[in-house]
């Protein structure tokens, strides 16, 4: 999941939406350079790695070869950088590398930066364990401005992992904001009831819509109709049952789960604590929206 969440690192610090949705798009045909992950290794710095891709257009070598023959590597250190599962979120570096919209220097600083920020030091960066994944959720959520409930991090934990397994994990999360009230596009509502008490929302246009439906049931929607508007009340309603489960099996406790039903008001206004999550993936932007209603988690 660091791919999701450096992606809205990357907005923060520059990159556009449309630069950062190119990527998106290009990232799954993308495998890291050698040059990148020695970056990421800590084995090179970026002018290193740049003055070797200058010494590749004057020699017929390989990367790892003249990197050798510079002593900025050994043949061990290239081993094992080819071999190592790295981090999924350098394949969005690296489609911005292409796309010339950064630099070898400027992406180290981001790597180093994101890393530093979220506290990201495992050497086994693949290894997405729960309490790596709680901790860049905590951090991305600061706008709280206090600590997120068992209740709430277990809701926002699972969402991203539902939205991976069946949507697809091509998506940035952006901060999200407190809200008072949100004008809707095509907005499917549904509440959690009991000692965790929320009030969901999922909201986007209709042309975002079709594609997030085609991606859902893995079927190719060509028109808004009531198959995709079923489809986004169907994973609204998987995801806060599988969230009911999940609070039945860990703690023992029973939530009730209202029927889903399209939000009809151009305008919706929230009386209670609200957070708008927008979630950009490469066909358009989604909108999740949280009312806290009863919070005893």
């Amino acid at each position: 999941m660091y791919a999701q969440f450096f992606g809205n690192y990357l907005l923060s610090h520059g990159i556009t939406k449309e630069q950062l949705m190119h990527a998106m798009q290009e990232a799954n045909n993308e495998h890291p350079k050698l040059g990148t992950l020695a970056m990421h290794a800590g084995y090179m710095s970026a002018s290193e790695v740049d003055r070797v891709i200058i010494m590749q257009t004057h020699e017929d070598k390989r990367f790892g070869e003249l990197a050798i023959r510079e002593g900025y590597l050994t043949e061990a250190q290239v081993t094992e950088l080819l071999q190592t599962q790295n981090p999924n979120f350098l394949l969005l570096g690296q489609a911005l590398l292409n796309d010339g919209v950064i630099n070898n220097e400027q992406l180290q600083s981001l790597i180093i930066g994101y890393q530093s920020e979220n506290e990201l030091y495992d050497a086994d960066m693949s290894a997405e364990t729960k309490d790596i994944v709680d901790h860049l959720v905590e951090n991305f959520f600061v706008i709280a401005e206090r600590p997120l409930s068992p209740g709430e991090l277990s809701f926002l934990h699972l969402l991203f992992n539902d939205l991976v397994r069946f949507i697809g994990d091509d998506f940035s999360p952006v901060r999200p904001e407190l809200c008072k009230e949100y004008p809707t596009n095509y907005c499917i509502r549904q509440q959690i009831n009991g000692k965790f008490s929320i009030r969901t929302y999922i909201d986007m246009p209709e042309s975002t819509c079709i594609a997030f439906a085609s991606r859902y049931v893995d079927e190719d929607f060509h028109s808004f109709d009531e198959y995709v508007q079923s489809s986004l009340e169907d994973f609204l309603n998987l995801h806060n049952g599988l969230f009911n489960v999940n609070m039945s099996n860990e703690q023992g406790l029973e939530l009730q789960l209202d029927v889903p039903n399209v939000v009809t008001d151009e305008l919706v206004t929230f009386e209670h604590e609200a957070y708008m999550l927008p979630i950009v993936y490469s066909f358009g932007t989604i909108h999740f929206i949280f009312e806290l209603i009863h919070n005893e988690l």
